[in-house]
């Protein structure tokens, strides 16, 4: 069987140009602070409020580089705190719109948007890899996590780019019923 390193996604957002000129002010370029697994993806040091009529929730983390749309991606635990009812979708599916209503909230400007999801859970792979281990962009598989809180994820989405590096990712909830607390491993099961 196939193991898959897997991490954890803390709620966070990625921001259009457009966005972060609103958010930070015209020409506003984000700063770095760490490189993640995925290329040229990294956390950067900005943070923003993400706010609804019914709660809020602060010091939620920009990822770089900027998208083509905005998109908060937050856990149900996160939902039910700000009152909001968002899709589980692939990450890129409903940038922008499509999401729950949220604003998003920095110190020199705030942007509401349909933007807010749940991030389906996932597993990144190169083509390379992809044709390695016969798995294809958009199959739903299930992973298989050993250990004292062993579980099988099932609806596991595919996702091949030739940018991408063989990691699963998914969110806080799925990781604390688990008890991954930052990386952890499983076996793929088609």
């Amino acid at each position: 069987m196939t193991k898959v390193p897997i991490e954890v996604s803390a709620r966070h957002v990625h921001v259009s140009r457009e966005d972060l000129d609103i958010l930070f002010g015209n020409g506003y370029e984000l700063k770095p602070i760490k490189n993640l697994s995925q290329k040229g993806e990294y956390a950067s040091e900005e943070t923003v409020t993400i706010k609804t009529d019914k709660g809020e929730i602060g010091d939620v983390r920009i990822l770089g580089p900027e998208r083509k749309a905005t998109q908060v991606e937050i856990t149900k635990t996160d939902a039910y705190l700000l009152g909001v009812d968002p899709p589980i979708a692939e990450c890129s599916s409903c940038a922008g719109e499509g999401g729950a209503e949220v604003t998003v909230v920095s110190p020199k400007g705030k942007v509401k948007k349909h933007c807010a999801i749940i991030a389906h859970r996932h597993i990144h792979l190169s083509p390379d890899e992809s044709e390695k281990n016969n798995l294809k962009d958009g199959q739903l598989i299930s992973v298989k996590v050993s250990g004292t809180r062993s579980v099988t994820f099932h609806d596991v989405l595919i996702r091949v780019d030739q940018s991408f590096v063989f990691h699963m990712h998914i969110d806080t909830d799925e990781a604390n019923a688990v008890g991954i607390e930052k990386i952890g491993e499983g076996e793929i099961i088609k």
